[in-house]
């Protein structure tokens, strides 16, 4: 049987890290806030064009003719370290998190 990873916090207090798996690209839109709260390059945003193509872009770039909407995505799945600061500040909810089995 597989138990959850628990952390014990220097003061004793247990942690329960949850991992990034999935942002729902239906419900993001685009806004960045969780690409600036990472500090673990977890995070990439995208433009998705009219074929559903995705198209990598810099945060703060302006090139609209290229795509239809800009999503956030999981670029480096194994960079997080499960603080969920992402889905804290998302304001449309768009996260989801799981915890490490051992």
């Amino acid at each position: 049987m597989s138990s959850v990873v628990t952390i014990t916090l220097p003061d004793g207090r247990s942690w329960i890290p949850r991992f990034v798996r999935n942002i729902d690209q239906e419900k993001c839109i685009g806004c960045g806030r969780c690409f600036r709260v990472c500090g673990r390059e977890v995070l990439q945003l995208v433009g998705i064009d009219e074929d559903g193509e995705v198209i990598p872009l810099e945060l703060g770039e302006d090139d609209d003719d290229e795509y239809e909407k800009k999503v956030m995505t999981v670029a480096n799945e194994k960079n997080c370290v499960g603080c969920e600061a992402c889905s804290k500040i998302c304001p449309k909810k768009c996260y989801t998190h799981e915890a490490m089995t051992a």
